[in-house]
């Protein structure tokens, strides 16, 4: 729970490489996914946060009709963020997540339930989803529904009585059309709840105490105990004659703590002889802050809720990333396997326009200058399919 702001800031680190894994770019109805195992190694370093760890996914057709799913991810976290380091004392702890879920083929439609468990030392998390697409006009439009509920326990490490909840729920809705044989788009919607305890235990927000030498003090964030938020998004894809595509991607969100962000994103991708494909990608983000921020409050308890946590600010981030992927010559061993090994990399850097370093000294408080910082997301990961 302690590193929650970490998965926030690199658009939830742990789910980005799920996605690699799990998902194609547009869902595809009234087709199983097809077989195969991955093994993958991330990193992510910057701010002063460390996460690293592998993490392993197996999907198998035990008929024409059913497909079985396993996923397990791990890793480490060492940290010394800014949020940290001006709080409390840098810290490791490592994270565990796996995942079931099976895919029932009838007729031109899917269905999928999955279940999966998040466990750290102070936070747990489970989710259950269910999805149903539906291929229809000629197998041209796919229109997809979904369905999750999360309930976590958040603890606090040294304080064993500490014991609060959270009631999670989502709704989707996706529509994928193929415009031309080189042109296909979709479209996406989804609608969020969270009930219960929904701040950091750790984090805390700073008022101006003049009986103090820096300026300041601190006392605990206070959220509040709901938070209903919708996005919604576009992304196409575009095919070349020589085997290359052009993707777009936008995405507007806006919730009930007066949050309003939207990204806009470009890929192109470029096959380089028959085994080799080069991705390259660029995406920015943009969020305003959420109405009970403040990098500093006038006094103490001057609002019924507060926070300081820097994902709820005013800011902006650009990512620029490239990847290879190189086709593996499994034919020449075995007629029943192929495979691919992939090594991508993205580079982020983050502009806060509201958030201030308080690591620096020798100016008033409220005066240090606004906080930035870059960060590196690297995956490396083997496919094998059969």
């Amino acid at each position: 729970m302690a590193v929650v702001e970490v998965v926030v800031v690199v658009t939830n680190l742990r789910t980005l490489l799920a996605l690699c894994l799990w998902l194609p770019l547009f869902v595809q109805a009234a087709v199983l996914p097809e077989d195969r195992a991955d093994v993958l190694y991330h990193r992510y370093e910057g701010g002063g946060m460390t996460i690293d760890g592998p993490a392993v996914l197996v999907r198998k057709s035990v008929s024409e009709k059913v497909s079985l799913s396993g996923y397990y991810y791990a890793d480490a976290v060492s940290a010394a963020s800014i949020d940290v380091v001006t709080t409390a004392s840098p810290y490791t702890e490592d994270r565990d997540e796996y995942s079931f879920g099976v895919d029932y083929l009838h007729g031109k439609s899917t269905m999928s339930l999955a279940y999966s468990n998040s466990d750290e030392s102070d936070y747990t998390a489970n989710t259950l989803s269910f999805g149903i697409s539906q291929d229809m006009f000629g197998d041209l439009t796919t229109v997809s529904l979904g369905y999750a509920y999360g309930w976590d326990d958040v603890g606090k490490n040294g304080e064993a009585d500490f014991d609060e909840e959270i009631d999670r729920r989502s709704y989707s809705l996706g529509l994928t059309q193929v415009l031309t044989a080189e042109w296909v788009m979709a479209f996406n919607f989804q609608a969020i709840t969270d009930e219960g305890f929904l701040n950091n235990p750790y984090r805390s927000v700073r008022y101006v105490d003049p009986t103090v030498a820096q300026g300041y003090s601190y006392q605990a964030e206070v959220y509040p105990h709901t938070r209903t938020s919708v996005a919604a998004g576009i992304s196409t894809k575009y095919y070349l004659p020589y085997r290359a595509a052009l993707g777009f991607e936008a995405r507007y969100f806006d919730d009930d703590w007066e949050i309003q962000a939207y990204n806009v994103g470009a890929d192109y991708t470029h096959p380089i002889g028959d085994n080799w494909v080069v991705t390259t990608r660029v995406r920015y983000y943009s969020q305003s802050e959420a109405e009970f921020y403040s990098d500093l409050f006038p006094y103490k308890d001057a609002q019924n809720y507060m926070a300081r946590d820097k994902e709820l600010s005013d800011f902006t981030s650009i990512t620029v990333g490239a990847g290879v992927t190189y086709r593996l010559p499994l034919s020449g061993y075995t007629d029943s396997f192929t495979g691919s090994a992939t090594l991508e990399w993205d580079h982020i850097e983050f502009d806060y326009n509201n958030f201030r370093d308080a690591r620096e000294t020798g100016v008033g408080a409220g005066e240090e200058g606004l906080y930035s910082f870059g960060a590196d997301v690297v995956r490396a990961f083997i496919s094998v399919y059969y």
